[in-house]
């Protein structure tokens, strides 16, 4: 509940390592063995999650309303084949889920899924920690209760969608069920890095502003690290990209998919970053104690001054290095007038025991 969620074996917050999951969709080209080939190289490169979607063609797009559309849009407008066709081949088949789940659990990775009709909801609901909801299925509310309803964490994506509606969906889940994660993201899947000037990243400000105890995130579709490293400064700690072996195969996903070497990459510097981003409470480090005393000052004899000497400031210079016991030239005032007990070298520092 609230501020720290648990998926499989992993606690996710702010105060946890960024959850990468790694989204393998319609990457298996149709081939078990190279879904669980992609479940290996994704655990390899460092996800924390494998994740699929699960959908049947007639129950996710309508064959009638894309042939009436004015021509396909987006990215869907390279595609060869009707979209009807794209999605029958790029679905996961339903037997293939256990031993999905079993590979997974044997390389040691996440297993989990976005279900895209409601007995898909139930059916993966043995399977998996967390539910994930994509962007397109925001507005369905009957979905989101579903899923909400099974007692798991939910991941919600908030592409294409305004503010209003977003607040409708988080109502909907947190009625039932409060372990949410909200992830910022953008829609377009062209792969370009023109797509940077509309991920607005601010938008995680929003979220945290209306909801602070939210743990938030991304789900991304540019090219390089720039959103995921941003998302990590700004708080955010769940990533999710599409993940593939080689980005230059035919198929709707691959053209902006990570491949392992570039998916390694992001979460080595990501660690980099984390690692940098430390903790609210500015103190000396613990590599700094020695710092503290090479690079400041203390209040120093500034001639050979004899016992019984009343201070002026003609009697101080402030050099370093700075001895823990020494008087702090911040405190310089309250060294003038003083009488000292003792003769004091040239140097020395002024100690207020010795005063």
């Amino acid at each position: 509940m609230g501020d720290v969620i648990k998926i499989g074996h992993r606690s996710i917050s702010e105060k946890h390592p960024t959850y990468f999951i790694a989204d393998i969709a319609a990457n298996h080209n149709g081939s078990l063995e190279k879904a669980k080939e992609l479940i290996r190289l994704a655990k390899e490169a460092g996800a924390d999650a494998a994740k699929f979607q699960h959908f049947q063609a007639e129950k996710i797009v309508s064959e009638w309303g894309f042939n009436h559309m004015d021509g396909q849009v987006s990215h869907q407008a390279k595609w060869e084949k009707s979209v009807t066709e794209v999605y029958r081949d790029a679905s996961v088949p339903w037997d293939w889920t256990p031993e999905l789940k079993a590979h997974c659990d044997k390389v040691g990775i996440d297993f989990f899924s976005a279900p895209y009709d409601l007995g898909a909801i139930d059916y993966l609901d043995q399977f998996m920690p967390a539910y994930k909801v994509g962007s397109g299925d925001l507005t369905w509310h009957e979905s989101l209760e579903r899923m909400a309803s099974k007692g798991k964490p939910v991941i919600l994506a908030t592409g294409a969608s305004r503010l209003g509606e977003v607040q409708s969906a988080v109502n909907v889940i947190r009625k039932i069920n409060n372990d949410l994660i909200l992830l910022q993201c953008n829609t377009n899947y062209t792969g370009s890095i023109k797509n940077l000037k509309h991920v607005s990243l601010n938008v995680l400000k929003t979220y945290r502003a209306i909801w602070p105890d939210m743990i938030l995130g991304i789900s991304d579709h540019t090219p390089g690290h720039a959103t995921v490293l941003g998302m990590i400064a700004l708080g955010g700690r769940v990533v999710e990209k599409h993940f593939t072996d080689k980005r230059d195969q035919i198929g709707p996903d691959h053209g902006f998919s990570m491949d392992p070497r570039g998916w390694k990459e992001m979460v080595d510097i990501s660690r980099e970053l984390e690692a940098a981003m430390g903790n609210h409470e500015k103190i000396v480090e613990g590599n700094e104690k020695e710092t503290v005393i090479i690079q400041r000052r203390s209040c120093r004899a500034a001639k050979v001054l004899k016992a019984g000497t009343v201070l002026k400031r003609d009697d101080i210079d402030v050099l370093r290095p700075a001895p823990l016991n020494g008087v702090s030239p911040a405190d310089i005032q309250k060294l003038i007038g003083i009488t000292i007990k003792r003769e004091m070298e040239l140097g020395e520092t002024f100690v207020w025991e010795n005063l």
